[in-house]
């Protein structure tokens, strides 16, 4: 009796499409390269103008409604500019961001496995959101104590005076971190579905986990206070569990066994 060898699942070939020279790749990478970079420009020339101004009031309000009479200054003739610009690049890439991630993927997807196209757009679609709902938080749950914090000290010996660029640097940063931070279930997801951990393993470095919450939160945070660095530590655990339960769900079918 014959043995039946299954070979490994390997990229398929869409029908009607054919494979393509070293070259050929670097040209449609190339072209798909300037259709990402037009995007961008018409992203940046939407935002720039009264997108970014609202958007800047909008990254204010936080300090103006605990601090009374709170104003962002300049120092350098540049700075207001310079943050300006800044802003205005940020939300044109947040606009071109659907082109860039549909750009990745066709150049991706011809080899990529079934069941690996089959993943790869949900996961995606649930790492943005995730970003975008670690921004939320960042900006609604972790700012206000925050800042309430560092803006208003125990006496009146100083007044606080912040240059625009120190605050809009700051409120980014906070964001961006934390955006990052809410895509601990689905790296945990992902490394159980590939089979590096398992939820039991996981389950057992808990007091590691929690550990290194705190450490990454004291590294990664843009400011040395406790109070913030505790809203960023304590969602980071959170989510560190609540990816212990997604990696259950997932590892009873590994793609890759140990």
């Amino acid at each position: 009796m014959s043995a039946v060898v299954q070979e490994p699942e390997g990229p398929e070939e869409i029908e009607g499409e054919k494979t393509l020279t070293l070259l050929e790749h670097l040209q449609e990478l190339r072209n798909r390269m300037m259709i990402c970079g037009a995007a961008l420009a018409i992203g940046v020339s939407i935002s720039f103008y009264p997108l970014t101004t609202i958007v800047l009031d909008w990254m204010r309000e936080p300090a103006r409604s605990r601090v009374d009479d709170f104003e962002l200054i300049f120092t350098q003739p540049l700075e207001f500019w310079t943050t300006f610009f800044r802003v205005s690049l940020l939300l044109g890439i947040t606009l071109a961001m659907p082109v860039f991630l549909w750009q990745g993927l066709a150049f991706v997807s011809p080899g990529l496995t079934k069941t690996e196209r089959r993943w790869t757009f949900p996961i995606i679609m649930g790492a943005s959101l995730m970003f975008v709902a670690g921004g939320a938080f960042a900006y609604y749950i972790e700012l206000p104590p925050a800042l309430s914090f560092l803006l208003a000290p125990p006496s009146d010996i100083a007044r606080p005076l912040i240059s625009v660029k120190s605050y809009v640097d700051f409120v980014t940063r906070l964001m961006f971190v934390t955006g990052l931070v809410f895509q601990t279930p689905l790296v945990v997801m992902g490394l159980a579905k590939v089979g590096v951990v398992n939820s039991t393993k996981l389950l057992r470095w808990w007091r590691f986990a929690i550990v290194g919450a705190f450490l990454i939160s004291a590294i990664v945070t843009p400011s040395i206070d406790p109070i913030t660095q505790t809203l960023v530590a304590v969602p980071m655990i959170i989510l560190y569990f609540a990816g212990i339960f997604l990696a259950k769900l997932v590892e009873k079918n590994p793609i890759i066994k140990g």
